[in-house]
C-alpha cells in the first residue's frame, strides 16, 4: 500500500510486489530519488516563488479516500482478486482518471462516470501509459455483486470504483483525479483549446451535437475542407468534449440525417488520443512556469487525493515526464471477451479469460517486471 507524508511521496504501489514481479529494488536508487526530489522542489520553489506555488496547491479540491478497508476478502467472489494479491511497483505511479457526466444530488447519489482511464507514470521504462476500461464490461462490484463497470461509480463514487478496478484487474491504484463535463470544457479552454486531426465524420458529429443541444451561443460549428480527410481542426472545450464522447449514434436528436457509425472502443480510443495530444502540446510549447500557471487555473476544477507533496513532485519533474514515450491499451484485450446480455437484456462485454486480461494489463503497465511465473499461470 502506498504511504505518503507531507515531505516525501513514496510511489510504491504494493508491498506485495515480489509475489508477482522480480525484485528490482535497491537502496541506492531510493536514495537517488529522494535526492532528486529534494533538489527538484528547491529549484521549483526558488524559480516560481514559494508563497505563490503553495497557494496554487491550495486551490486543488483535495478529497482523500479510505483505502484501509479490504478491496475484497478471500473467498468473497471466486473471480475477484484478494487484497493481498494486488500488484504494483515503486517505479510506477498509477492514477485513475474519471470523467463524470453528472453530479449526485446527495450523500448517497454519486452521479455517473462516463470515462475511466488508468494513467501509469512508469519511471523505470520512461513511459506514460494510458489504459481505458470499457464501461460495459461485466465485472464484480465489491458489496454489490456483478454489474457493468461504470455502475460502480453511481453506487459508491470514486472509492468503490477504485476497489472495483483492484478487485477485478489486480492492479493497485495509487491516486485518482476526477473532473465533470463542465470542468473538462473549462480545462480545455484554459489550455487555449487543442489542435486535433479529425475525420470529416468526426467533425460532422461534433457539429451535429452542437446543433441538437442548442449550444451555438457557447461555441461555433467547426469549419472544414470537404476535400481533406482527415484534417487538423482547432477544438474549444465544448467541441473537444463532444469529440471525447463520440461513440456514434443513429438518428441523433431524432434526425435521420445525423447518423454516425462508431462504438465504445472508438470512443475510448478518442479519449486516449485527446490526452496524448494535450501532453504532446505541453511538451512542445509549455515551460515549467507555464505548467505551474496552468495548475493554478485548473486546480479548482479537479477533485483528487494527490497531496501537496505529490503534486510538487509531479510538477517539478513535469518537463522530464513530458519527454517520456506515450503508449495505450484498451481493457479487455482482444480475443478475451465477447458480447453478451444480462437477464434483463442489457448489452454487456463478458471477459472470457480473466487470467489473460489481468496478465495483459500487468505486462503493459510493468513490462519486464512481470515474472515468468505470472506468464506461466495466465497463458
Amino acid at each position: 500500500m502506498a504511504k505518503h507524508n507531507d515531505d516525501y511521496v513514496d510511489i510504491n504501489s504494493s508491498s506485495q510486489v515480489n509475489k508477482v514481479f522480480g525484485n528490482k529494488k535497491n537502496t541506492k536508487g531510493k536514495a537517488r530519488r529522494v535526492f532528486v526530489l529534494i533538489m527538484s522542489i528547491i529549484m521549483l520553489v526558488f524559480g516560481t516563488g514559494m508563497i505563490y506555488y503553495y497557494s496554487v496547491l491550495d486551490s486543488l479540491n483535495f478529497q482523500d479516500i479510505d483505502k484501509t478497508q479490504p478491496t475484497v476478502a478471500n473467498g468473497q467472489d471466486t473471480n475477484a482478486v484478494s487484497t493481498d494479491s494486488l500488484i504494483g511497483n515503486e517505479y510506477v505511479l498509477n492514477i485513475l482518471l474519471f470523467g463524470q457526466d453528472a453530479h449526485g444530488d446527495g450523500k448517497d447519489d454519486f452521479g455517473r462516470s462516463d470515462t475511466m482511464i488508468l494513467l501509469s507514470l512508469d519511471n523505470l521504462h520512461q513511459k506514460i501509459k494510458l489504459t481505458s476500461f470499457q464501461r460495459d464490461t461485466y465485472v464484480y462490484i465489491p458489496g454489490h455483486g456483478d454489474g457493468k463497470l461504470n455502475s460502480a461509480f453511481s453506487l459508491g463514487g470514486v472509492p468503490l470504483s477504485i476497489k472495483m478496478v483492484e478487485a477485478n484487474f489486480g492492479i493497485e491504484v495509487d491516486k485518482y483525479a476526477c473532473v465533470d463535463f463542465d470542468s473538462f470544457r473549462k480545462i480545455i479552454n484554459v489550455l487555449g483549446g487543442v489542435d486535433m486531426e479529425l475525420t470529416i465524420d468526426e467533425i460532422q458529429y461534433i457539429n451535429a451535437q452542437i446543433d441538437v443541444n442548442n449550444q451555438q451561443k457557447y461555441t461555433d460549428f467547426l469549419e472544414y475542407d470537404e476535400t481533406k480527410n482527415p484534417q487538423v481542426v482547432h477544438l474549444d472545450g465544448y467541441q473537444a468534449l463532444w469529440y471525447a464522447r463520440n461513440r456514434g449514434c443513429e438518428s441523433l436528436g431524432g434526425n435521420p440525417a445525423y447518423s454516425f457509425s462508431g462504438d465504445d472502443w472508438e470512443r475510448t480510443q478518442r479519449q486516449r488520443k485527446l490526452l496524448e495530444t494535450i501532453m504532446l502540446s505541453l511538451k512542445e510549447e509549455a515551460s515549467l512556469t507555464d505548467i505551474v500557471e496552468i495548475v493554478n487555473e485548473i486546480g479548482p476544477l479537479i477533485t483528487t487525493n494527490l497531496k501537496k507533496s505529490d503534486i510538487t513532485f509531479l510538477v517539478s519533474n513535469a518537463m522530464t515526464y513530458l519527454d517520456y514515450d506515450m503508449i495505450e491499451l484498451a481493457i479487455p484485450t482482444e480475443g478475451n471477451w465477447a458480447y453478451g446480455r444480462t437477464d434483463d437484456m442489457q448489452s454487456i462485454i463478458e471477459i472470457t479469460n480473466w487470467d489473460k486480461v489481468r496478465y495483459d494489463l500487468a505486462s503493459f503497465v510493468y513490462e519486464d517486471l512481470v515474472s515468468s511465473n505470472t506468464a506461466a499461470t495466465t497463458n
